[in-house]
């Protein structure tokens, strides 16, 4: 796990590094609370973060009240590390935003266990957060999670001037594989399609269940032209690959729809307009003869 240790003394900040590395965290170190600020707010920040209460430019606290007031999107643990052991300055501590705080000097069995319950916690925020954003049966982003995905991509797109491509593809006559095998297969052909539409992804790609057989897979950075490309060779590795279960071989194929965003011209706002275009280059896929890819311009009128 990543911890962030900012702490504006020397030796408290070598010694932090040196029980947190023995006892096998990530250690990333600052010394004032504008450093830490901007860490935390980096791509994949830490999540856990000990604060000294006193550092110049930005204290512990002020530094505990932006990440309250500004950091939604994860939970951030803050171990707030202070010489003051009045009650009446804890509870300003922990009222500015702190889990839970440790008093100069500690003990390295007090701060270890300390540590520890806020692993216990964050832990549980992300078994928590995987329960709201995953769909149970598949694995996949649901159908919120990926729409919110969209938006995040597209937003992306407009800061780095880029496109972004969309696909959503519908696995054929679905229907009848549960009216043929049962439903229990029909769950099985979800779950292996899910499987190699991950196959086929980048390590940055989203992909998401959005409902029944219908999947979202978005492309950052892919044009009109790489989205279709991607999306033929999804049909193919779909369709070469059957589906085994409990002796029993279903053939699958899928229709696919695809759009892609005007480089860097896209906003976030737009998420129902690019669906929709893709829906209506996969409905065109469906009208064409099924197991095809058909793919619709997403004008820059509708921007």
């Amino acid at each position: 796990m990543k911890i962030l240790i900012a702490e504006d003394n020397p030796v408290y900040r070598k010694m932090l590094e040196a029980m947190l590395v023995k006892w096998g965290y990530e250690v990333t170190i600052c010394s004032d609370g504008f450093n830490a600020w901007e860490i935390l707010t980096s791509e994949n920040a830490p999540k856990f973060v000990i604060l000294d209460w006193m550092m110049p430019g930005m204290d512990g606290m002020e530094v505990c009240r932006k990440i309250r007031e500004n950091i939604k999107d994860t939970y951030v643990y803050i171990l707030l590390l202070t010489a003051k052991d009045e009650i009446k300055d804890i509870v300003e501590g922990m009222e500015s935003g702190a889990d839970d705080y440790i008093t100069k000097p500690f003990h390295a069995s007090e701060l270890k266990v300390r540590l520890r319950a806020g692993r216990r916690i964050l832990e549980l925020q992300e078994d928590l957060r995987t329960m709201a954003t995953r769909d149970a049966l598949t694995g996949l982003l649901n159908r919120r999670a990926i729409v919110d995905a969209i938006s995040r991509r597209l937003a992306q797109a407009v800061r780095k001037k880029t496109s972004v491509g969309l696909v959503i593809s519908d696995i054929d006559y679905f229907k009848n594989i549960n009216d043929t095998f049962g439903h229990l297969a029909g769950d099985a052909t979800l779950r292996e399609t899910a499987k190699r539409l991950q196959s086929l992804a980048r390590q940055y790609d989203d992909i998401g269940r959005y409902g029944g057989e219908e999947f979202l897979i978005v492309l950052p950075g892919c044009n009109l032209e790489d989205t279709v490309n991607y999306a033929e060779r999804l049909r193919v590795c779909i369709e070469e690959n059957t589906v085994k279960t409990n002796g029993v071989v279903i053939p699958v194929t899928m229709s696919i729809g695809a759009t892609a965003s005007v480089d860097g011209k896209a906003k976030a706002a737009d998420v129902d307009s690019i669906i929709h275009t893709a829906d209506n280059a996969l409905y065109k896929a469906k009208n064409n003869g099924r197991n095809r890819v058909e793919f619709s311009i997403y004008e820059e009128s509708r921007l």
